[in-house]
């Protein structure tokens, strides 16, 4: 789809900067009043997923050994075609619903949903650990320390979005309270700022910072130098973290963000916070949740997790690279490197194995 660079007429000062109307540029209140997006697993399907489970056992192999030769879909295989192409060239994400965990051991769910994964992308690492089966859980740690990442606690977390193509999340339990997972098309927040602040546009256009907390590929140094957004090949690719930007500022060879790439960021944040825009989630267990990181800005409410640890909140996350993926800017596969077929590799550490833990 073509982008429309005509200037708005509410936007005088925009005539410069292009509006994007695509798929991409969707809003967050009509999102939540559809459905399509949403596919709930029938029972065949539920049923070729646990027969692919006992293949995939029989086969012998390690779990992340296991291909899709491996783990055969006849069926499904087809809709999942399907919603890995909304996700990388439609509205930027999709969610499966129903996969039984409560009925599975942990690993056999693990297994299922890394089958389901290898018709999506390539998995990679998530971490300098090399975790390519990551888990999203409160493990009791301080959010004010440098190298401590939302996801290890139970806080609110800004909106942001992951170095690799896809990030999927899998439910296997939900907390207390909260724990919401919200959506935002970062496509329409810059069209907005296109026609509200196109100061504000322009300057998230700028090059900003990104912490590596503590996990340096070699030949790199401990930040990276990004842009917020990026037009590239008639889409808006957008890469977002602010609180890898915040804790950037504290290494004192990083330039310092200027007044009005701060004031940028807090409007970004107002605008990703607004009604208008987004729109929440509510995990249920068994939900796969499939997001690209490059159209979708995603957060987390704060939430209570249960005393019990047993019962605690779990989510199994995926990033996945997709060699038919959109055209990216360049500095965006400088952040670590790029995978074979030339996508951001995640969090690759020379000399690191990938593993897929089942544990966090």
């Amino acid at each position: 789809m073509k982008t429309d660079t005509r200037q708005e007429p509410d936007a005088p000062l925009a005539s410069a900067l292009p509006i994007f109307r695509n798929p991409q540029a969707w809003y967050g209140p009509q999102m939540a009043q559809r459905k399509d997006w949403i596919h709930v697993f029938s029972s065949a399907e539920i049923d070729e997923i646990v027969a692919a489970v006992s293949v995939a056992e029989r086969s012998g192999l390690a779990m992340i050994d296991v291909r899709r030769e491996h783990f055969p879909l006849p069926t499904l295989a087809a809709r999942l075609a399907g919603l890995r192409g909304e996700a990388l060239k439609g509205r930027g994400f999709a969610l499966l619903r129903g996969l039984p965990v409560e009925r599975m051991s942990q690993s056999r769910a693990a297994l299922a949903y890394w089958g389901i994964g290898r018709y999506l992308g390539d998995a990679v690492s998530q971490n300098g650990k090399g975790h390519v089966l990551g888990h999203v859980k409160n493990l009791g740690l301080d959010l004010a320390d440098p190298e401590v990442r939302g996801y290890q606690t139970t806080a609110r977390l800004y909106f942001h979005c992951d170095f690799a193509d896809l990030v999927c999340l899998l439910c296997l339990k939900t907390s207390k309270a909260g724990g919401l997972s919200t959506l935002v098309s970062s496509t329409t927040l810059w069209n907005e700022m296109v026609r509200s602040r196109p100061d504000f546009a322009r300057a998230l256009m700028l090059p900003v910072h990104y912490t590596r907390w503590g996990e340096i590929p070699d030949g790199k140094i401990h930040y990276a130098e990004m842009r917020v957004f990026s037009p590239t090949a008639e889409r808006m690719i957008a890469v977002y973290g602010r609180n890898a930007i915040n804790k950037s500022q504290g290494f004192p060879d990083v330039p310092r963000l200027t007044a009005v790439q701060i004031d940028a960021m807090d409007y970004l944040e107002s605008l990703a916070g607004d009604p208008r825009f987004y729109f929440d989630m509510e995990f249920r267990p068994g939900d796969v949740q499939i997001i690209c990181n490059h159209f979708v800005f995603h957060s987390r409410t704060a939430y209570e997790d249960w005393p019990e640890p047993a019962k605690r909140r779990h989510l199994m996350r995926l990033w996945l690279a997709c060699d038919d993926g959109p055209e990216l800017p360049a500095f965006l596969n400088q952040y670590s490197g790029v995978t074979a077929g030339g996508r951001p590799s995640g969090i690759w550490m020379t000399g690191v194995p990938l593993i897929a833990p089942l544990e966090a």
